[in-house]
């Protein structure tokens, strides 16, 4: 498998666009541009504005929702991305289409280091799967494993799983957390929108029936007075990722470790408790021992699932991905 250069390399949200262009091998992808999801009719019109006459030669694209084949319908938007078509109407010799996680759990190798702020203690880098987690515009998630010094990635859409309160404090205030679909979901309560349910629903716990606020304005608010009830909000928000990332190392084994990425999270990084994530990630029993020696970290830098985009572009035998069957053009 060959993906041709010049190549681009597109990060696809429920809410933006991010384009950047690789023209050799070994360079760092250079930005072409950014642009909301809903401002385009498709990829295909959203690319061809940003590039206009500067045509390439294939795409890898990576996008938020469940993957089939070579065609993606976003979990968030109201896109359907058709990789053929694309390949077809921006002149592609070639193409691939991953989903979000995929491509951020096969960039994991590429992550520089000074992105990579540890959550609770540094205990290196462990051998074994890693997984990678992250709210934004919805919950995604995948693992990364080797197979014969190759890396293979797992995706997921353990987003849509039903999430369940632990302890006094959340049984009191799930009754008021709005259902999204019918149910309560791990997305619903850690993204961005679920933010902002989890704070009404602690207001509505304590009896405040004030005007309801969109999550910017809770982690402006936050920010702003961190012993306010928005900062309790942020403060609860990191301890429930603390459960499901510890419940997802524990389903994967990921004792190679955590990676927590999204949009939101280096946003209120200011509010972690790193002793109360660390706990609730490691209150596994009788698993606690296998917990505490997986290290959990933060990445800071959004836009480094681009570089491992790129790192495939350069050197696609080096990943276990089915290329006979995902590719765009045969």
């Amino acid at each position: 498998m060959q993906f041709p250069l010049p190549a681009l390399i597109c990060d696809v949200g429920g809410t933006n666009i991010r384009v950047a262009r690789l023209d050799r091998p070994g360079a760092a992808p250079a930005t072409v541009g950014h642009a909301g999801t809903r401002s385009a009719q498709g990829l295909a019109e959203a690319v061809a504005a940003m590039e206009q006459a500067r045509p390439a030669r294939s795409m890898i694209v990576c996008a938020a929702g469940p993957i089939l084949g070579r065609e993606v319908k976003l979990t968030n938007a109201a896109w359907t991305l058709d990789g053929p078509a694309v390949a077809a109407a921006l002149g592609l010799e070639q193409g691939l289409l991953l989903h979000d996680f995929e491509a951020l759990a096969l960039s994991i190798p590429t992550f520089p280091a000074d992105r990579l702020q540890a959550i609770g203690p540094e205990l290196g880098q462990p051998l074994g799967p890693r997984l990678i987690l992250g709210p934004g515009t919805g919950l995604g998630a995948a693992a990364l494993t080797t197979v014969d010094g190759r890396y293979l990635a797992i995706a997921s859409e353990a987003g849509h799983v039903e999430f369940g309160p632990v302890g006094a404090d959340e049984l009191a205030l799930w009754p008021h957390l709005e259902p999204v679909g019918g149910r309560i979901t791990s997305e619903s309560v850690l993204s961005g929108d679920g933010l902002s349910r989890l704070h009404r629903a602690r207001l509505r716990a304590t009896g405040d029936t004030g005007e309801p606020i969109d999550q910017a304005a809770v982690v402006a608010r936050a920010l702003a007075g961190p012993e306010g009830p928005e900062g309790d909000s942020v403060r609860l928000f990191w301890r429930l990722i603390g459960r499901f990332a510890g419940d997802l190392a524990l389903i994967y084994a990921a004792t190679g470790g955590v990676t927590l990425a999204g949009g939101i999270l280096p946003r209120i990084a200011p509010l972690i408790d790193d002793k109360a994530f660390r706990a609730a990630f490691e209150a596994k029993a009788p698993m606690e021992p296998l917990m505490r020696a997986m290290p959990s970290r933060l990445l800071t830098q959004p836009e480094a699932v681009l570089a491992g985009m790129a790192a495939i572009a350069t050197d696609p035998d080096h990943y276990v991905i089915d290329y006979a069957a995902r590719a765009w053009c045969r």
